[in-house]
């Protein structure tokens, strides 16, 4: 048994298994132990990893459970220090474990952390999943260094730095094992989509820090399993965004904020309707009908969970910052609006 296990969740994803698989194990398999986890597929998938590669572990789960619960079965299977949650659309580079490890290995109160992102396609920019480390506004509204909304940067070194940050990606996210068991983990309900913004604030909530680490480099294609303009995906985001503020943000920010949350989805509805993209319009209803039907679930949870203020929350509103005062660049955000 290694220290680390990459963790490879699978759907339906035997072109990218094909295609970056080979790279993960040439650069991995000296210092990880290598596991596809699959998720029911009905490809080739499974019959490929058993044919081409019988050594490297296969674990099947008996359903599709999306992104959270998929990992969650497989994790459980997994005798590791650090797990590492690696999308099927990535290829990574030479050394891209060790600076991680090294990091992490140094302050064990570093629960999770992300290297940095590029895309695949066009390796000179940021790509949208995680880019230069997440963050979210006082809105639940995620960006990052690197991606702010649509807008990707060029990387030329401007976030070459080892920094704290809200939520790692998880496209490409290392964490402590004991810690991912004992706050349960990705949580189920969200099936897919924001489910790694809410397990880091959770355990930002405990007093964990979440990290970004350039010295290791990844490259996404992204949209693999959703396409970036699925009304599926606009579906997820939309109810898991409201969610995961539910059950994380500090006592006494909850009603104020999903309000006025609730107000700017609408506005975004709105949006959908004047640019003619009716299904994301109805995405956007039934994200809302589910959150509503969902509330005495969620508050539930949040019963359960510690909420403080906690760090590297931006305190303005990046809708506005975007696209009415027309911030496109992380650098362009002051720093003495972020929680401390």
């Amino acid at each position: 048994m290694k220290k680390v296990a990459v963790v490879i969740l699978n759907y339906n994803g035997q072109q990218f298994l094909e295609r970056f698989l080979p790279n993960v194990i040439e650069h991995s398999s000296d210092v990880a132990d290598i596991v596809v986890a699959d998720n029911a597929s009905t490809d080739n998938s499974v019959s490929f990893i058993q044919e081409n590669y019988p050594d490297i572990r296969l674990i099947l789960n008996e359903s599709n459970g999306g992104f959270s619960t998929g990992y969650n079965l497989a994790l459980r299977q997994i005798d590791a220090e650090y797990y590492c949650l690696l999308n099927s659309d990535i290829e990574v580079t030479p050394h891209w474990i060790e600076p991680v490890i090294t990091l992490m290995d140094s302050d064990t109160s570093i629960a999770a952390c992300q290297p940095k992102i590029l895309s695949f396609h066009d390796k000179e920019k940021f790509e949208y999943a995680g880019a230069g480390g997440g963050f979210i506004d006082r809105y639940g509204y995620p960006f990052c260094r690197g991606r702010v909304f649509q807008h990707l940067e060029t990387d030329h070194g401007q976030y070459d730095d080892v920094k704290e940050v809200f939520w790692a990606t998880g496209a490409c996210m290392f964490v402590r094992s004991d810690i991912y068991h004992r706050f349960g983990g990705l949580d189920d309900s969200f099936f897919a989509h924001m489910e790694e913004i809410d397990f880091c604030w959770r355990v930002k909530n405990e007093g964990f820090k979440v990290m970004y680490c350039p010295q290791s480099k990844v490259y996404h294609i992204g949209g693999g399993t959703l396409p970036k303009s699925s009304a599926r995906k606009t579906y997820l985001n939309f109810r898991n965004n409201l969610s995961l503020l539910v059950k994380n943000l500090p006592d006494g920010a909850v009603f104020g904020t999903i309000a006025y949350r609730i107000l700017l989805d609408w506005i975004a509805g709105l949006k959908f309707l004047a640019q003619g993209s009716l299904p994301d319009l109805w995405a956007v209803t039934r994200a809302h009908l589910s959150f509503y039907r969902h509330l005495p679930v969620l508050r539930k949870k949040r019963k359960t969970l510690k909420h403080t203020k906690v760090s590297r929350i931006y305190q303005k509103n990046i809708v506005f910052k975007h696209f009415l005062e027309k911030k496109k660049l992380y650098t362009e955000l002051s720093e003495g609006d972020f929680s401390l």
